[in-house]
Order: structure tokens, then sequence, then C-alpha cells
């Protein structure tokens, strides 16, 4: 199956050549991506990539960058937190269409994960909402895709946090 996500990286000091970042990623593999480098020490690259499942794809794809790039940190893959508008599109309806299911149904509704100006969400609890709901025709490859970013994005962020609480009690016995 053909499964379609991005992945953003922070990339080390050392890699400003941007036409060997390049050659490296196609040789190890991440020629099924279209690469974006548009913020400085930044790359995004959105993949195309057939696999058994959508965790193989995502988790292939992150090996194939750390053997092009071992310094490049993760920071986020995608599709993952997302806005009304972003789940309208996904599902073909308006974004005032999402904005009334979310008012009209706030008990069942997903809670999002961001508040404020912009409202955000995690896109699979938001897809898994609509499919139970009913009516609302999700592939399965995105709700996969979600799902799987979801997860990631979430393990990224407490390993962060955990080194962080590691580093804090070092601190305090040291």
């Amino acid at each position: 199956m053909e499964y379609e996500f991005t992945l953003s990286f922070k990339l080390a000091a050392s890699e400003a050549d941007t036409d060997t970042l390049i050659e490296r990623l196609g040789a190890a593999g991440c020629d099924d991506a279209l690469v974006g480098i548009g913020q400085s020490g930044r790359i995004a690259l959105n993949f195309t990539r057939e696999a058994g499942s959508a965790q193989e794809a995502i988790v292939s794809a992150l090996r194939d960058v750390r053997k092009a790039i071992p310094d490049a940190r993760l920071v986020e893959a995608g599709p993952d937190l997302v806005g009304l508008t972003d789940i309208a599109e996904l599902v073909g309806v308006t974004r005032q269409n999402m904005r009334k299911l979310s008012l009209a149904y706030a008990d069942s509704f997903p809670v999002p994960v961001h508040s404020g100006s912009v409202a955000l969400w995690h896109l699979a609890h938001v897809l898994r909402w609509l499919s139970d709901r009913g009516g609302y025709e999700i592939e399965l490859p995105i709700m996969e895709v979600a799902h799987v970013t979801m997860q990631i994005n979430l393990v990224k962020e407490a390993a962060l946090i955990e080194r962080g609480i590691r580093q804090e009690v070092r601190d305090l016995v040291a």
C-alpha cells in the first residue's frame, strides 16, 4: 500500500551544503521523497512510500534519513497536529462544517491538544471520531499514517521530557 507523510528535521550546522545533502538522501533510499529546504537549518521530506503498513513505511523512512544525515534531529512527523481547516480538507467538507460538528458534539468531539486563537487536534483522534460516527469515508492509509505519526511525536516528546528529568535529578544529587 502507498503511504504519504512528512518528516521534518533540524540539521546540524555542518549540514549547510544542500546539494550534497539531497544526494546523500537519494543514495540512502529517500528517492521517494520531495525535499523542502525553506528555513535555514531545517529540512522537510514529503514521502510517498510503498510498504506493508504505515508503521513500516515511516520507520523505514526514519532509518533511511538517519543513514544519510546521522546528526539530524526529528522535529515532527506529520500529519499529526492539525486545525479544523486541515481536517476539513482531508475529509472533503468545509471548515464551517467541521466547526459545527465540534460545537454540536462538544461532549464527544476530541479535545484539542492546544486551545488558543487556533485550536489543534491530533488528526488520528478526529479521524477515529469521524469514522466511528459514520457517514465519512476515511481512507485506511491516512488513518494509519495519522496514528503512527502521532505515536512517533509523542514518543519523541516523552524522551525529551525524560532526559530533562534525569538531568534535573543528576544536578540535585551531584
